[in-house]
């Protein structure tokens, strides 16, 4: 594999996942505000709707992390993408909660079949030089896409409608499974052994016990960032100022663009801690700065620190779940953390829609800011850089033996 970091596959694989997780978080951000206002369901049937997403996505990945390796990633990658399309389709026809309930379903299974096998199959174009830049690069894919589908799903709901949303997402999906079909993706070739361990039917073939600590930070803060992403928009229109919300995600997409590169640089010179720890700050402020906005200046100033702290924590959390695992781990090394972080965001808006019956916004987004706080704690408690830089070593020599 050539060296240079932008090459042809590792390009088209990271746009693919841009739009893949695009249309997630378009739709995410919108879908409580239609259960409510179009389909008349309550805050907590609304939440649901938002969530069951991730129940889905979370079946998805314990299934594919697995079987990502067994059936080949090509496969995976194309069938996911396919489904996706079909499942997207479906929104045009949800008369009723119940209904979107099960679109939700469906949709958030393909959605974590795709992105499972994408986070796999963009490791074998990054070079092995270049694991830590590469992997942070990728991630940008993901934030911008967790900044930018949300200000597009705002600003078109409020001035377009939900069928038109749906029709925009079936074509960008449509144009990523082409291209998809478009790239050469090589399976792993797995040894005997490998193929048995992957075979069994033990929890560590589902689940890697060495990245659980960095899964539950994710839950946390993917729970804490669910607050912004389900009722942004409901607490916008108390505070009357719904027009300047749409670019709370503009300012979260640009701090994250600016800021991305120096992270991953810090994280490959200095080590996790000098990324990770301001992340769990600087969510936690964000939050709170959000929870007492009265203008527009501060409704955007809470989305640039949100952004570096989310932001930040979504690459660089899963940069540290690679340097944990083997190469043939990797797959369901991901797929653990990608369990935590998306069960973070799927029970969040159920649970806070919940807590919402007895709390005001601004009582509720205080709440959040409290997770990341718990999430530096555990991280300062349990996770440990420099043993995990020994048995990375001992991976790396091992493999060279």
């Amino acid at each position: 594999m050539e060296e240079k970091l932008f090459n042809k596959g590792f390009l088209t694989i990271t746009i693919i996942n841009f739009i893949v997780y695009l249309v997630y978080y378009l739709m995410m951000v919108i879908i409580a505000v239609v259960a409510h206002d179009q389909l008349h369901a309550s805050f907590g049937q609304a939440g649901l709707a938002s969530g069951i997403y991730i129940i889905g996505t979370l079946i998805a990945r314990l299934i594919m992390g697995k079987e990502l390796e067994l059936i080949g990633r090509k496969r995976v990658a194309r069938w996911g993408a396919i489904l996706y399309l079909i499942t997207t389709v479906a929104y045009l026809a949800v008369p009723t909660i119940g209904v979107l309930d099960g679109v939700r379903l469906l949709n958030g299974f393909a959605y974590g079949m795709t992105s499972t096998a994408l986070n796999a199959i963009v490791t074998e174009f990054i070079p092995e030089k270049r694991k830590g830049e590469g992997i942070n690069y990728y991630g940008l894919s993901t934030s911008l896409a967790a900044a930018i589908g949300p200000f597009i799903g705002l600003l078109l709901l409020n001035a377009t409608s939900f069928q038109f949303i749906v029709i925009l997402s079936t074509v960008l999906i449509g144009v990523s499974m082409v291209a998809l079909f478009a790239v050469k993706i090589n399976n792993v070739t797995l040894s005997a052994a490998h193929l048995a361990e992957l075979k069994s039917w033990k929890i560590s073939s589902f689940i890697e016990f060495k990245v659980l600590l960095i899964a539950a930070i994710g839950f946390l803060m993917g729970l804490s960032y669910s607050s912004v992403l389900s009722f942004l928009a409901s607490y916008a229109e108390t505070l009357h100022l719904v027009a300047i919300s749409s670019f709370f995600f503009v300012v979260y997409a640009g701090i994250v663009t600016l800021t991305r590169p120096m992270s991953g640089r810090i994280f490959d010179r200095f080590g996790e801690n000098y990324v990770m720890y301001p992340s769990y700050l600087f969510l936690a402020v964000g939050l709170v700065i959000l929870a007492f906005a009265n203008n527009g200046f501060v409704l955007l100033l809470s989305g640039a620190f949100i952004g570096l702290g989310y932001g930040t924590f979504m690459s660089n959390g899963q940069a540290v779940t690679l340097k944990l695992v083997t190469s043939h781990r990797i797959g369901i090394a991901l797929s653990t953390y990608f369990i935590g972080l998306d069960l973070g965001l799927g029970v969040g808006p159920y649970v806070l829609g919940a807590l919402h019956n007895a709390l005001s916004f601004r009582e509720l987004y205080l709440v959040s800011a409290v997770i990341p706080i718990v999430s530096a704690i555990l991280y300062l408690l349990f996770y440990h850089p420099n043993k995990t830089k020994k048995v990375a070593q001992k991976v790396t020599k091992r493999e060279l033996a």
